[in-house]
């Protein structure tokens, strides 16, 4: 058994490259066969991945968060694109938000995701692929996307560089309550060709249940059933976006009047007014564009993970 560790080193703020040393020896320890890389660039572990599955590596541990998680994501799937089979995925999540190993059941931290890998529990997950204007030949995607005012909060977090993990999330969503974010007039379509218009404040194409490293968008949601949960959140004043924030990180938000849930195997969203900024898995796939599909893969990725989440 084979291992590639990819490692982030400046995932939450440094907290990669620090955890190198203590990977190094747990896995010397376990006496395994693996080799440790360090990303030089955005979009880098995409190109390790996929180098990984062509060199026949068994495993491909991603080490940061979601982002890191997300280009592996897309390196494993392309190789699949292109020969027919992957390898296997597993996470050491020392990022800001970690919610894609958080779905998959691996605890934050170097190490826990250690211990997570050494248990060698493996299933098969879904994976996402999502298509957009700026992103025409898709992106996959492991945990959700975000469109509206989570996408926004998202994008303000990253800016941020003195607060890491929730509390950032935290206080952009406050930032973006009071700044930025007005909600486009949107129509949304599922599979089964319902059609919904709604001036809508986010819609959240959940395959796991948390964003944001703490907001449980999607409290129910199973990464292996074969579809999207999908939290739709109608637009609201600026005050009731305050009392809905706590529903939110509690996961109680579809009991309140404002948000709609559905299942889909697939899902178009589409600006009538206004525009759709939008992320997956934490990745900038849409700032001002007008158009968004997914759809679900099911049992794409076999994962090494703890009790799915």
């Amino acid at each position: 058994m084979r291992y590639k560790i990819i490692v982030n080193p400046v995932s939450g703020r440094g907290a990669g490259e620090r955890s190198m040393p203590f990977i190094d020896k747990s896995f010397k320890d376990e006496g395994l066969t693996y080799e440790l890389v360090k990303t030089e660039f955005p979009g880098h572990a995409i190109e390790l991945a996929q180098h990984a599955v062509i060199d026949g590596f068994d495993v491909v541990v991603s080490v940061g968060g979601d982002g890191t998680s997300n280009e592996i994501v897309n390196g494993l799937m392309r190789a699949k694109e292109h020969l027919g089979h992957t390898s296997t995925m597993s996470v050491i999540g020392v990022g800001r938000g970690n919610d894609f190993a958080y779905g998959v059941g691996i605890p934050t931290g170097v190490e826990a995701g250690c211990r997570t890998i050494f248990t060698n529990n493996r299933f098969k997950i879904d994976i996402g692929k999502v298509i957009s204007e700026d992103f025409p030949q898709g992106r996959y995607f492991g945990n959700g996307v975000g469109i509206g005012f989570d996408a926004v909060v998202g994008f303000e977090a990253v800016k941020m560089k003195r607060l890491s993990g929730f509390p950032s999330y935290i206080i952009a969503a406050l930032k973006t309550i009071f700044l930025y974010y007005t909600a486009p007039y949107i129509r949304i379509q599922s599979d089964n060709g319902e059609t919904t218009e709604i001036a809508s404040l986010l819609v959240s194409i959940m395959n796991g249940r948390r964003m944001g490293g703490g907001f449980h968008m999607a409290p129910d949601a199973i990464v292996n059933d074969g579809k999207f949960d999908v939290c739709i959140a109608q637009e609201v004043s600026k005050l009731r976006i305050f009392s809905l924030i706590p529903h939110f990180i509690r996961g109680t938000q579809m009991s309140q009047k404002e948000i709609h849930h559905l299942k889909t195997r697939s899902i178009s969203v589409i600006a009538l007014q206004g525009n759709l900024p939008a992320h997956a898995d934490g990745e900038t796939i849409s700032v001002t564009g007008k158009e968004i599909t997914a759809e679900i893969l099911p049992d794409q990725l076999e994962v090494i993970g703890g009790k799915p989440k």
